[in-house]
């Protein structure tokens, strides 16, 4: 009878405990559904300089000299296998890289192609860009390859051979900018222009671009100068490489200002592009405080009717071609951890995907090439690190922010509230661009229901929200950035329940071995 009278008590348990029980079953269902269906709007990229990140074999530096700021510095491919633990617990999903292939002298950058089948001698061996790519994999992270197919390098020996005469474009500058055909048959800083319209040419570069997919089982391209390249080129490639692996990736570089020029390349099979537009209004917005936002709002408005893929679109804050963010913040006599705080927020919480350059986290300065390019610093405790890892780790548990529609549901000044709705998750990103506290009081629907809303930016200033009967008032902090998530009543985030869902389980394993052991 005791035995029984404790299997009663067990039964008990385990009924009052079901509730839990199912909801923590079906959040983790849909969790697990989520990632079965995970595609590239759900990735977080780093950007990586090969030769400014991390000397991982010194026995390749070979003539690397540091304190020339035009050679090589020692990056190479086995430092960036040794750093991906790092970049993976930054939050990002993904790696880009600058081209690995074989370079001219000083091409530490890899735009100066002198082969394009052989492997950069200062970054490794082939052997070491596999080993690479199968440990990204192992973490669930993606690699993306730079690709140039514009020019090579200036003294390449295709120049010299009268077999490849019809290979080049002749030898002319870029004079207007406005005439596509100097745009594509012009020598872009003096580089020998490849002529891709003749079909050795052309047969080799598509060869050369499947030859890095089979060898390297990479995931996709970042395109160098793509408005330099015929898009019936482009179409020929991007049907080249989706052959060989459908699902393989297309980010093209085009440095224009104008979406609906950069949106004609989609055609030929280029899904998504660096979004410049948004880069140009992101550090205008956000590298001086006062500044209004409402354009960010256009942005996303133009992106949605010009691109196919807005939501793969490559959004981005510096790189190694512009002057990084903190340098344009410090110019303009602001406090540069309060401007990138605001920028870093939007750059993970915006339609499109987050593409980090090495360093940001950090506040790296620079100014324009070279001084953008600096050997990458890894210190050991960095607040700005630890705030980008969160809002990038947020952006990937929290669905809406990844895959939800991008509504403007308030705007006034330096002030601006953005709504993401995704199959009933939903999310408020709150902005004060300005050097004053600023009350917010925001009308909206959605909110019906709701007791209050919760800051998910642990490691930013919480903000103030009284919710009731749709409307909620928020009390922002200056220069401040959250991300609100409507709560039932209770400010209990997802992530307590699924905590308390885990431990929930814990105890019913316990309880059920305990019932067994029993009534044997």
């Amino acid at each position: 009878m005791e035995v029984k009278g404790k299997t009663v008590r067990g039964s008990k348990c385990l009924i009052m405990l079901l509730p839990f029980l199912l909801f923590f079953s079906s959040e983790m269902n849909a969790l697990a559904e989520e990632e079965k269906e995970r595609n590239w709007q759900d990735e977080a990229v780093y950007f990586i300089m090969v030769d400014r990140f991390y000397n991982g074999d010194t026995s390749n530096d070979l003539d690397s000299d540091i304190e020339d700021p035009y050679a090589y510095h020692g990056g190479d491919i086995k430092g960036i296998t040794k750093k991906l633990d790092y970049i993976k617990d930054l939050g990002s999903t993904a790696i880009w890289l600058t081209p690995i292939v074989k370079n001219e002298e000083k091409g530490y950058h890899g735009y100066w192609t002198e082969d394009f089948l052989q492997v950069e001698e200062h970054f490794g061996t082939i052997q070491d860009v596999k080993e690479l790519v199968k440990e990204a994999h192992k973490r669930e992270m993606k690699v993306i390859l730079d690709l140039v197919v514009n020019h090579t390098g200036y003294k390449h020996e295709w120049l010299n051979d009268p077999d490849k005469k019809g290979w080049y474009h002749e030898q002319q500058e870029i004079y207007d900018y406005n005439d596509q055909k100097q745009v594509e048959e012009g020598w872009l800083s003096g580089l020998p222009d490849l002529n891709q319209e003749n079909e050795s040419t052309r047969k080799y570069l598509l060869d050369m671009a499947v030859y890095w997919i089979k060898e390297t089982n990479i995931d996709g391209y970042r395109l160098d100068t793509v408005k330099h390249v015929p898009k019936s080129f482009w179409s020929d490639f991007s049907k080249a490489v989706k052959k060989e692996k459908p699902d393989f990736y297309l980010l093209g570089e085009v440095w224009h200002d104008n979406p609906e020029y950069i949106a004609d390349y989609s055609e030929a099979g280029i899904e998504s592009f660096v979004d410049y537009p948004l880069y140009n209004e992101m550090t205008l917005a956000f590298s001086e405080s006062g500044q209004p936002l409402s354009e960010l709002a256009s942005v996303w408005d133009r992106n949605s009717y010009y691109y196919s893929k807005p939501y793969e679109m490559g959004n981005f804050l510096d790189n190694h071609d512009n002057i990084r963010f903190t340098r344009q913040a410090l110019l303009k006599n602001e406090d540069p951890e309060k401007r990138l705080r605001l920028a870093l927020t939007y750059l993970y919480t915006a339609p499109g995907i987050p593409i980090l350059y090495q360093g940001t986290e950090h506040m790296m300065d620079g100014g324009k090439d070279p001084d953008n390019r600096h050997m990458m610093e890894f210190p050991s405790e960095n607040k700005m690190e630890d705030f980008t890892s969160e809002i990038a780790k947020l952006r990937q548990e929290q669905p809406a922010l990844r895959r939800g529609d991008y509504k403007l549901v308030y705007e006034k000044g330096s002030t601006i509230v953005f709504k993401r709705k995704f199959k009933g998750d939903i999310v408020y990103i709150a902005y004060n661009n300005s050097k004053e506290k600023q009350s917010i009081t925001l009308k909206d629907r959605d909110l019906k229901g709701y007791g209050s809303l919760n800051s998910l930016i642990t490691s930013a200033a919480e903000v103030n929200a009284d919710v009731s009967k749709g409307s909620a008032k928020l009390n922002m902090p200056p220069e401040t950035a959250q991300v609100l998530s409507p709560m039932k009543g209770s400010s209990i985030p997802l992530w307590a329940w699924l905590t308390g869902g885990a431990a929930v389980a814990v105890i019913i394993a316990a309880a059920v071995m305990r019932h067994r052991k029993l009534s044997q």
